[in-house]
């Protein structure tokens, strides 16, 4: 790994170790370095140092980078595509500042974010972690939104929601004791950061929008599949201890005879299985359900459920008036939980054969919510991106704020109808979710329902495409 070496003496430790550590990790954002740093450079602060780090690019980063070789705060250097965390481990390393803050090589500071930040931090010495409001930016630098976080521990009660990976102040000693950045996932070290202090350590937001995040289409952010395994596997790590004080944990199936297109769906085949037979399977290949229930109001079901012949795997005969479209499941599942957790501390997971994408994970990361938020329930679901409306005297009027200033309360979310898990408290009030309701996004293809013949259809194709 080679290294761009700094000069020995820098304007900002002239006179002592710097206040803030800037690090700019950079990977074929060549053409949007110069900006990143021309904003560290008019700042209204001047106790700052700056490490470019230039992460294997192949485009013209390096020589954008030579063009600030002689700045005495800034330092240069080349890694060879090691990652987003290990690159934050690495200028962590070398960080001398007090606190510690990462600027993307695609995105750009406002001028006052070190001095506003820098004095939040200054001023309130059990904060561990502050973070700003910021513009959105297309590739070319035109504002098109305003994102705005509501205010911690006072406008916002649930902090299971983290803030952008960058662009947020930490102080650094803080971030050594908890080790760093978690490098074997590769993405995602926002939420690890997050995870690893807001349990520990008080937070706070200002709402200023003090950065420009731009989006251009190739971003890591745009990286789904990578981004969703690195979320849930930082989650399950960061819940271990909490886990183990919700167990029991039941993962429930319900089925009907009648009320769907077809009677007995939970029988129909998809692939060489039925949607039963699939939920089975997907529900036991995980060791975090101490039982799987599936209750029917067709004995058949149970036969299928015997078949399987697995300790954990047993049947609830369904009352048939539960099975109508407008009857609550409530009932069904606490019948179910007072049976397998007389004291009513565990949790259950409503699991639904209509959505037959659902991957083990998904169901674990509905467990893993719900303990790490300490919320009553969590639920899965899937953004809605396009513009809502209801109508109004007046005609059509928008729902939420879809406009250029938005807040985390604006985005819209549907019942993805994939999986919800519940603390089994809820269920002898008769609620399925009680009060407090944390939730995780799951991908379109995990939230297809099945809901006609043209549905199952296209399911059957997309197995088939699958193999």
């Amino acid at each position: 790994m080679a290294e761009i070496k700094a000069p020995a003496e820098s304007a900002a430790s002239a006179t002592g170790e710097p206040r803030f550590t800037v690090y700019i990790p950079c990977r074929n954002y060549g053409r949007f370095l110069g900006e990143a740093i021309e904003s560290v450079l008019r700042q209204t602060v001047d106790d700052w140092e700056l490490i470019v780090v230039d992460d294997g690019s192949t485009d013209d980063t390096a020589s954008v980078m030579a063009l600030y070789r002689g700045h005495p705060a800034i330092s240069l250097h080349q890694t060879e595509s090691i990652g987003l965390p290990s690159v934050g481990n690495f200028a962590l390393a070398r960080a001398r500042g007090r606190y510690l803050i990462r600027l993307d090589g695609d995105d750009v500071f406002d001028e006052n974010i070190l001095l506003v930040l820098g004095n939040l931090l200054d001023r309130r010495a059990e904060l561990a972690l502050v973070f700003p409001d910021y513009f959105l930016v297309d590739a070319f630098g035109q504002v098109f939104a305003h994102e705005r976080r509501k205010r911690l521990y006072e406008a916002n009660h649930m902090v299971d929601l983290p803030p952008n990976g960058a662009c947020a102040l930490v102080r650094t000693a803080v971030l050594r004791d908890l080790g760093g950045y978690r490098e074997d996932l590769g993405a995602q070290d926002g939420l690890d950061l997050w995870t690893k202090l807001a349990s520990r350590h008080k937070c706070a937001n200002v709402n200023l929008p003090l950065f420009y995040y731009r989006r251009h289409g190739t971003n890591l952010t745009t990286n789904i599949s990578r981004i969703v395994s690195a979320r849930r596997q930082i989650k399950k790590d960061a819940v271990k201890e909490q886990l183990a004080a919700l167990h029991p944990i039941i993962a429930v199936i319900p089925c009907r005879k009648n009320f769907d297109f077809v009677p007995d769906l939970w029988n129909q085949a998809l692939g060489d299985q039925s949607l039963l037979e699939r939920d089975i399977a997907v529900s036991l290949s995980s060791p975090l359900f101490d039982h799987v229930v599936v209750t029917c109001d067709n004995e058949e079901a149970e036969v299928l459920v015997k078949r399987r012949n697995d300790p954990r795997l047993s049947f609830v005969l369904r009352d048939s008036r539960s099975t109508i479209r407008s009857s609550s499941i409530v009932p069904t599942l606490e019948r179910i939980a007072r049976e397998l957790d007389p004291a009513l501390n565990g949790v259950t997971v409503l699991r639904y054969i209509q959505t037959p994408f659902v991957t083990i994970d998904t169901l674990e990361e509905a467990v893993c919510t719900l303990a790490i938020s300490d919320a009553d329930s969590a639920s899965a679901v899937e953004e809605i991106r396009s513009r809502v409306f209801r109508r109004s005297p007046h005609g059509l009027e928008p729902i939420g704020n879809r406009g250029e200033l938005s807040s985390d309360f604006d985005s819209l979310y549907r019942d993805s109808q994939t999986c919800i898990a519940t603390r089994n408290r809820n269920l002898v009030t008769g609620s399925l979710t009680g009060r407090s309701i944390s939730s995780f996004v799951v991908s379109a293809a995990e939230s297809f329902f099945i809901d006609s013949e043209h549905t199952i259809q296209l399911a059957r194709h997309m197995v088939t495409q699958l193999k």
